[in-house]
């Protein structure tokens, strides 16, 4: 009988967290599958902030978020490991932006990987994904060629840059407070 019992609350535990639901009013999620959107993760928990997390987020995941928070950074290695290529990445990337812009969230566009994290894969979802943002942070090693000044000085995207991953935290604060978003 406890075996019994066992098992049947195993499975109402496995069928709950299957089927809950995203809860927060922020979305994070990497585009091109570098590990800097877990460095962002750990700013935001950080911070306070409540956040849904998935590194292979998908458009039909978005439901009640104000924000959706695209951490950009190519890795092949990365995709490799999430079973995509970079077309599947990039397509990925933009029905997420088209989905949460139709529900009227914000979009954060944030590149933290620095001048380490650039490259031709990276620039391609860099590319892609800027010019859709409300608001874009960098980390200043990743602007050093001004790539991002250009995506977002002719259509007015307002970019912040922090000195490093860490102080990230101060340009996010002031964005996430202008979209409405509590913080811890």
């Amino acid at each position: 009988m406890k075996k019994v019992l066992a098992l049947l609350l195993f499975a109402l535990l496995v069928f709950s967290t299957q089927s809950m639901a995203y809860a927060s009013e922020v979305a994070l999620t990497s585009v091109g599958q570098s590990p800097d959107a877990m460095m962002i993760r750990v700013v935001l928990r950080n911070m306070g902030i409540e956040h849904d997390y998935d590194s292979l987020m998908k458009a039909g995941d978005l439901a009640g978020q104000k924000v959706l928070i695209l951490v950009v950074g190519g890795s092949s290695k990365g995709l490799g490991a999430a079973g995509i290529d970079k077309e599947e990445e990039k397509e990925r990337a933009i029905k997420l932006i088209n989905t949460a812009r139709n529900q009227g969230m914000k979009i954060l566009v944030m590149h933290v990987g620095g001048e380490g994290r650039r490259g031709q894969l990276s620039d391609m979802f860099i590319e892609a994904v800027t010019p859709l943002a409300d608001s874009v942070i960098v980390v200043k090693g990743g602007n050093n060629d001004g790539f991002f000044d250009k995506l977002t000085k002719d259509s007015g995207i307002p970019m912040h840059e922090a000195n490093s991953i860490k102080e990230t935290d101060a340009p996010l604060r002031t964005v996430l407070l202008d979209w409405g978003i509590v913080i811890g």
